[in-house]
């Protein structure tokens, strides 16, 4: 009997265990309805069940796989997809639980990553950063055989599986928060090319390349190795950091506008005799990052204290630009703010009306919301300052010492909101890394591994910008980052096109031109490309309005390299060599067919130096194919540059108008 009972016992204990570790058939984010599958290929399909449980995956158009879970529950099979065509259904049957996917096309697929040259919406970020054709494009873009997936910002400390998002049909009211570089791109395919064409998109704003590239690959990088070596040991605080986080009040932002957002914050803080004696103090202006605040993304407000010797008329009071939203109050009273994104760069200029005035004590409070990238009150000292409207030589100026209180942090999609006590700022667990999207690997872990190994056919990028000023760094980095998504999706070395960034006034001389020259050294991986956008930059914006060629210039690169374009020119002129011509230097191109051409009266942006190394303006032509420079002041050059400055916008082309890329012949420092 004491046996039976034991066996008994067992028996039972083993079926509640294996009722508790039942999975429910389930796949990644990627696999939906509207989901554009790659042609021709065996692309993977996977997800998660009770382990030892087998799936089947049959599809419409006559293929079926088997697949048996392992022990941790992980099952995949590969399926061999047909020509470009549709709609089909994909069907996954497990033991309990059958999943049906619908209107599924077959073509072409590609993933659209970078930063905010990438992630800039069809219908831009207005009202300064606008994209031209927007709103004709938008309203035509109804296109059933475009797909759109967008991957939601997740910043991550281990690489994740699964991402959110969802398949959608290109319409207007889709494609105008779509990435608008990414959009171009696949029109000019779907257009050319006459099947389905999948774009899967992962990006975010202000964002390095190392935040793209898995750690176990930039450790490789002295710079890096000592970065991930402590995410990897800041585990354990990570986990605590998520658990504190988990208990507070939440605003999910997936499909919400800001101002729903400000909807639901207090402006106690606003008032003139709010208690602010236990704020902390900050030097302003400055950006958060260089700042006590540290690397954050969130809400935060500012209060200070002033007094107006005049009383008559109204105020005016300037805070300079704000990253990125704001509302001003002055004594508890709303006087302005810039309350959507787009408005970074805004410099804020608010009228106080007279009423609101005091003689002695006046408090002005600023509520500050930042999501991504830089933030805070930013400009100049001098750009802080309150004055009488009549009387504009009486400015009060406002640099200097302000009260501020962070309220809540961004992360993933949410604001966390501080409570009181244990939920308070103050209380947060301390975490000894940077936890946000500039941190080495978080955005790969977070945005690309979910992504992989989905089938695809390639990838295009747009960023760099973030990583200015650190081009010597770049110039590993950025064949690494490559080299590595080619190593994780185990595709083979997939076709990965990138675009240089544009000219804009960085400040210190010579920067952008480095970083360019860096994104050049990734041409000697196979199955690269870049985009030159020299001519169709805007030096005082960092988000050029000319995305339309950024996209159609991407996608003739993949057109030309991928898909038998042959007779299509996918580049302007590349720098191949020099050649010394008494004293003069000759200059030869890769594409330059059908020839080279001036778009003015004479060529501009070169430079020469002789054996000083002293580089002075030069004259150029265009001669048999080919450019010869010379100064009439230098007798034995031995060096040339071009386009080498940060809003050098030169005017040598190709006979097909695409722009030569800024180069140099030499390697001084």
């Amino acid at each position: 009997m004491k046996n039976i009972f034991l066996l008994m016992t067992a028996a039972l204990f083993l079926s509640f265990c294996g009722k508790t570790q039942k999975i429910e058939l389930t796949l990644p984010a990627l696999f939906n309805d509207n989901m554009v599958l790659q042609q021709q290929a065996d692309v993977p399909v996977w997800g998660s069940v009770s382990a030892g449980e087998i799936i089947t995956v049959t599809a419409s158009w006559g293929e079926s796989a088997d697949a048996k879970a392992d022990a941790e529950g992980i099952w995949r099979v590969k399926i061999r997809t047909p020509m470009a065509g549709g709609p089909y259904d994909v069907t996954i049957t497990g033991q309990e639980k059958t999943i049906v996917f619908q209107n599924v096309m077959i073509g072409e697929v590609w993933v659209c990553s970078g930063q905010s040259n990438m992630e800039m919406p069809l219908k831009g970020w207005p009202p300064n950063d606008l994209i031209e054709h927007s709103d004709d494009e938008i309203a035509m873009a109804d296109y059933a055989n475009l797909r759109l997936f967008t991957v939601s910002k997740v910043i991550s400390d281990k690489p994740l599986t699964d991402c959110k998002g969802n398949w959608s049909l290109c319409t207007p009211e889709i494609a105008g928060d779509f990435s608008a570089t990414a959009f171009f791109f696949g029109k000019k395919l779907l257009n050319e090319l006459k099947v389905p064409v999948g774009l899967i998109h992962t990006s975010w704003g202000g964002t390095p390349a190392e935040a793209w590239t898995p750690g176990d690959e930039l450790r490789q990088l002295p710079d890096f190795f000592e970065k991930v070596e402590q995410l990897k040991t800041a585990a354990g605080q990570i986990e605590k950091l998520n658990r504190w986080l988990g208990q507070l009040e939440k605003i999910n932002m997936t499909g919400k506008s800001y101002p729903e957002v400000w909807k639901t914050l207090s402006d106690t803080r606003a008032g003139a005799d709010y208690d602010d004696s236990r704020w902390k103090t900050i030097e302003l202006p400055v950006r958060w990052e260089e700042s006590k605040i540290g690397e954050f993304d969130g809400i935060v407000w500012f209060r200070k204290e002033v007094k107006c010797e005049e009383k008559n008329g109204d105020y005016i009071l300037e805070l300079g630009p704000i990253d990125d939203m704001d509302i001003t109050y002055f004594n508890g009273t709303k006087i302005g703010g810039y309350e959507e994104e787009g408005f970074w760069q805004t410099r804020r200029i608010y009228t106080i009306p007279e009423k609101l005035i005091k003689k002695e004590k006046n408090v002005i409070a600023v509520c500050v919301v930042d999501n991504r990238g830089g933030g805070g009150i930013w400009g100049r000292a001098d750009d802080l300052k309150l004055y009488p409207e009549k009387k504009i030589n009486k400015s009060i100026p406002l640099a200097g010492p302000w009260k501020f209180s962070p309220i809540a942090e961004f992360h993933n999609d949410q604001f966390y909101i501080y409570g009181e006590g244990k939920k308070s700022y103050e209380s947060r667990p301390a975490v000894d890394v940077p936890l946000n999207s500039n941190a080495p690997t978080v955005l790969f872990n977070g945005m690309i591994h979910p992504v992989i190994p989905y089938g695809i056919k390639g990838a295009i990028w747009y960023q760099g910008e973030s990583n200015v000023g650190r081009a010597e760094q770049y110039k590993k980095l950025f064949p690494l980052m490559i080299q590595s998504w080619r190593k994780y999706w185990k595709q083979g070395d997939f076709p990965f096109y990138f675009v240089q960034i544009a000219p804009y006034e960085y400040g210190q001389p010579d920067l952008s031109q480095y970083l360019r020259e860096a994104q050049l050294s990734a041409l000697s991986l196979t199955n690269t490309g870049v985009v030159v956008t020299t001519d169709i930059g805007n030096p005082q914006n960092i988000h050029p309005a000319k995305k339309l060629e950024v996209g159609e210039r991407l996608a003739g690169w993949a057109l030309n390299k991928d898909y038998g374009f042959s007779a299509l020119i996918p580049s302007g002129p590349l720098y191949k060599s020099m050649k010394v011509e008494d004293n003069k230097i000759r200059i030869f191109f890769e594409y330059a067919d059908p020839g080279l051409i001036c778009s003015g009266k004479e060529l501009t942006d070169f430079l020469i130096a002789d054996v000083n190394k002293k580089f002075v303006p030069a004259k150029a032509k265009i001669d048999d194919n080919s450019i010869l420079v010379w100064s009439d002041t230098v007798t034995e050059p031995i060096a040339v540059r071009f386009g080498w400055t940060n809003i050098a916008e030169p005017n040598l082309f190709n006979g097909v108008g695409l722009p030569a890329s800024p180069f140099r012949t030499d390697n001084w420092k």
